[in-house]
């Protein structure tokens, strides 16, 4: 199936996006957003993929309604991603991320900018596959973010499914230009459960690409 078709059948199954001007914004924290600045600037120059500042304010917002305990995220690079969602955790001086990364190098760099920002206290690294990682982390998991190697995401959500909370929020990054290869995890992720949003926005290095959030809900299996 074409990607483009591929899309806007999955499209269908998910409302626009909310107005992100819901939520009031977190104050400016400088120490943490020089080290984001500076991440974003390594990230382009580099072409390490993130998920971009629109994107990352979205995810942001998201980290900060729903006040998780326990964030779980699939592939952490540098850590661009992971420093907005632990300054969330921070300003609300409560909740932990975990965030998996396979590549070592890039899992301590990641360390040392979530030091660098003041947010090591909030978040911990771990070097594996994520596929595996996640099953050996203890639950419940409230917020899963998903940002990895396309056809990982299916077994990512499957490895984490019994761990996570009734309603805990599941955020899929990169649903636009990868949908057709994450057909079958699209699929398995809405069958009983609740699309809420589908954020589209334009990245530096490709245009229209979109994170899907959806509300988990284990009552309903």
């Amino acid at each position: 199936m074409p990607t483009t078709l591929c899309i806007s059948i999955l499209l269908l199954a998910c409302r626009p996006t909310a107005d992100p001007r819901e939520e009031t914004p977190t104050p400016r924290d400088e120490k943490v957003q020089a080290v984001i600045d500076r991440v974003d600037r390594a990230c382009r120059e580099r072409t390490v993929y993130m998920i971009g500042p629109e994107k990352a304010e979205r995810l942001a917002q998201l980290v900060r309604r729903e006040k998780p305990k326990q964030v779980v995220e699939c592939g952490a690079a540098i850590g661009y991603s992971g420093l907005w969602i632990a300054r969330e955790l921070k300003a609300a001086g409560s909740g932990h991320l975990t965030t998996i990364e396979i590549d070592p190098g890039r899992a301590r760099e990641a360390e040392a900018n979530f030091r660098a920002a003041g947010l090591e206290d909030y978040v911990t690294v771990k070097v594996g596959d994520a596929r595996q990682v996640v099953k050996g982390l203890d639950g419940p998991i409230d917020f899963l973010f998903i940002d990895c190697n396309f056809e990982n995401y299916e077994p990512c959500f499957l490895n984490a499914e019994p761990k996570l909370a009734d309603r805990a929020l599941i955020v899929a990054d990169n649903v636009g230009v990868g949908a057709e290869a994450m057909t079958g995890f699209l699929k398995r992720v809405r069958q009983h459960n609740s699309c809420i949003e589908w954020f589209a926005t334009d990245l530096p290095w490709h245009k229209r690409d979109a994170m899907e959030i959806t509300a988990y809900r284990r009552a309903l299996r």
